[in-house]
């Protein structure tokens, strides 16, 4: 991964704060440093390890070409979401998770589609044909479905992987993932389960600081994997021009050696 991960920055993240020991999940014990006035405190060693491990696991997702989709809908972890996916031109919900998201991704498909017609309608001039009732709801429409699928408007496929901040909340899109086994990392709070993820991060998923800290690294490998890709496909190109000039080359030296030998020929002949 691009930078190494500090167990001090974790700390002063505050990434290290779990939830209060009642109301814990058993599953989370192998990750519990130790118990403060009531609180778990999160093992941060483990925490590197783990980011690291799913680091490398979503540079290879994006070198492949895949999409990562991002999910965070609690309020302090929108915008954070927002900003690192968009940075790395990876789809995010960051509203509403929307039911069938993955589970009815063709109907999800077509709300996207209609977004993209309402904006044909605009630019060939069909929409000012309309009166101004129906313009009205039109507009009302394009902006519901762009608050809702317009961070995803480019995904046209299931994604390769899901990135969850809190699973707890986001238990619709855990459950729609693991139906189509469709590979889970999370942030894990010392609350939630991790059985129900590939990929865990115990993490403290209700600050903002540990989000943004936990998603730096995250986007930073996923811009790795991407720039992998950029580059693969660069040499590929340059590979295949030189092999079409090599190519060009040939043909020409045998065209003239063709035409070489017509000349000598003919030159017999005569």
């Amino acid at each position: 991964m691009a930078s190494k991960i500090d167990v001090k920055d974790l700390l002063e993240a505050g990434v290290h704060f779990g939830h209060l020991t009642r109301k814990w999940n058993p599953n989370m014990a192998p990750y519990i440093y130790m118990e403060r006035n009531g609180i778990h405190v999160i093992n941060l060693y483990k925490t590197a390890a783990k980011i690291d491990e799913a680091g490398e696991a979503l540079k290879k997702i994006a070198a492949s070409g895949r999409k990562i989709l991002f999910v965070a809908t609690k309020k302090q972890a929108k915008d954070i979401v927002a900003e690192k996916a968009g940075a790395v031109n990876m789809p995010y919900i960051t509203e509403r998770w929307p039911g069938g998201m993955l589970t009815n991704f063709v109907t999800i498909r077509k709300a996207v589609k209609k977004m993209t017609s309402i904006d044909k309608m605009k630019k060939d001039g069909t929409f000012n044909t309309l009166s101004k009732k129906e313009r009205l709801q039109v507009d009302r429409l394009r902006a519901k479905l762009e608050k809702q699928l317009g961070s995803i408007a480019d995904m046209t496929r299931l994604p390769g992987a899901l990135f969850i901040v809190d699973t707890m909340r986001e238990h619709i899109a855990v459950k729609e993932a693991q139906k189509l086994n469709i590979p889970i990392f999370a942030m894990v709070d010392t609350n939630s389960d991790p059985r129900d993820v590939d990929y865990v991060i115990p993490s403290n998923d209700d600050a903002s600081k540990s989000i943004e800290k936990v998603l730096a690294h995250v986007t930073a490998a996923v811009a790795e994997g991407l720039s992998e890709r950029k580059a693969e496909r660069a040499e590929k190109e340059a590979a295949k021009t030189d092999k079409d000039s090599s190519k060009n080359e040939e043909t020409q030296a045998s065209e003239e050696a063709e035409a070489k030998a017509e000349a000598t020929e003919s030159n017999n002949e005569n």
